[in-house]
């Protein structure tokens, strides 16, 4: 049976406008209008959709996937990489009506449904991926409600700059994941569960709350500290770098990744920007300095660290082909490194999982 569409617009806060249909969340034709805004970005992964909805890391944002079939392959409980859906909403040029895979639980629409995500399909990506690229991420909104409602949910949404979204998506609570020989605390900034299980191939992971003082995570004796991805401005993140500065003063081996990254270049004294469109994707290219390299790497991040600002703190270990940016650093001080990209690939290419090793190294060496 033919789904019936209502229809939906999307406005940007120049003014752009785009038609479409909704989907997910108040699809429906007996509920009542609906606005989603947040920050538009866009997501040039073939496919992953689902990890990339449930990554933490999308909090305040509404993702566009450029592939223009999505849901082709439905979805799974295993696949999720968080408890909920932290993005605002979702946009694609096509939402598949049929689900093809023996894998497959649900389909897309149902799991937006479900997770309460409203979205909106028949959307020119190709069209808005071009705005986004030429102006920027910027704020949006979408929804059944009138035009003039979406232009000042549009114009009246913040974005992500100057915001803390931690508090949003870290636990409130510390939990133990795994059972590995090393025993590593992991700080929750809106950690995903394909990191969680990259860690317990090795430590028995003690996750802890964003918040956790320095004290705290000493007094558990770990072999190492892992500082996760997350979402959002990392200069709001206020009282993590002073933490991180002192526990790079402990000895302990330290890992970061994404905002664990920028955090901890924060707690060097280093300094942070947002890059115009971010690095949305499972295939960009980053080289290894050490080993003259390329690795293709998934990449999550709205916010990059300033390479100079690290000068005689850090060395920078790895290079973003497609704009020089920073993409990883070894403090020079500490025994500590981290990466701008996502080793553990949930989505993308396993090229990076090396550094999981690194940490390993590190630890045994300790």
């Amino acid at each position: 049976m033919s789904r019936k569409i209502r229809p939906a617009l999307l406005v940007l806060r120049d003014g752009s406008v785009f038609e479409g249909e909704a989907i997910g969340a108040g699809s429906s034709e007996l509920a009542e209008p609906i606005i989603a805004r947040g920050e538009v970005v866009f997501h040039t992964g073939l496919s992953g959709y689902q990890e990339i909805l449930t990554d933490p890391s999308y909090a305040g944002q509404i993702i566009t996937f450029t592939t223009p079939h999505i849901g082709n392959y439905g979805t799974t409980a295993k696949d999720s990489e968080s408890r909920k859906v932290f993005a605002r909403g979702v946009i694609v040029r096509e939402l598949a009506r049929r689900r093809s895979n023996w894998r497959s639980d649900d389909s897309l629409d149902s799991f937006l449904k479900r997770l309460e995500v409203s979205g909106i399909a028949g959307i020119d990506t190709r069209k808005l991926t071009r705005v986004l690229r030429d102006e920027g991420a910027m704020p949006g909104a979408f929804g059944t409600a009138s035009e003039t409602e979406l232009r000042k949910a549009a114009q009246s949404e913040k974005g992500t700059a100057g915001r803390n979204l931690i508090a949003q998506v870290t636990t409130t609570k510390s939990y133990v994941h795994g059972s590995g020989r090393f025993k590593v605390v992991a700080y929750d900034f809106g950690i995903k569960t394909t990191i969680l299980n990259c860690l317990s191939e090795f430590a028995t992971v003690h996750v802890v709350p964003a918040t956790t003082s320095a004290g705290e995570v000493l007094a558990l004796s770990p072999d190492g500290i892992f500082l996760s991805n997350g979402p959002g401005d990392p200069e709001m993140v206020h009282g993590a770098p002073a933490t991180i500065r002192e526990l790079l003063g402990s000895g302990v081996p330290m890992f970061g990744i994404c905002l664990g990254h920028q955090l901890m270049a924060l707690a060097l004294g280093g300094k942070t920007f947002k890059l115009p469109f971010g690095h949305h994707g499972a295939n960009h290219p980053v080289r290894n300095l050490a080993t003259k390299t390329v690795e293709i790497t998934s990449q999550n991040h709205n916010f990059c660290v300033d390479a100079d600002s690290l000068a005689s703190k850090a060395e920078i270990t790895h290079v973003n082909l497609n704009d020089n940016t920073n993409e990883g650093m070894s403090v020079l001080d500490a025994n500590a490194f981290s990466v701008q990209y996502h080793p553990e690939a949930g989505p993308g290419p396993h090229d990076s999982r090396y550094l999981f090793a690194e940490f390993v190294k590190r630890m045994r060496n300790k």
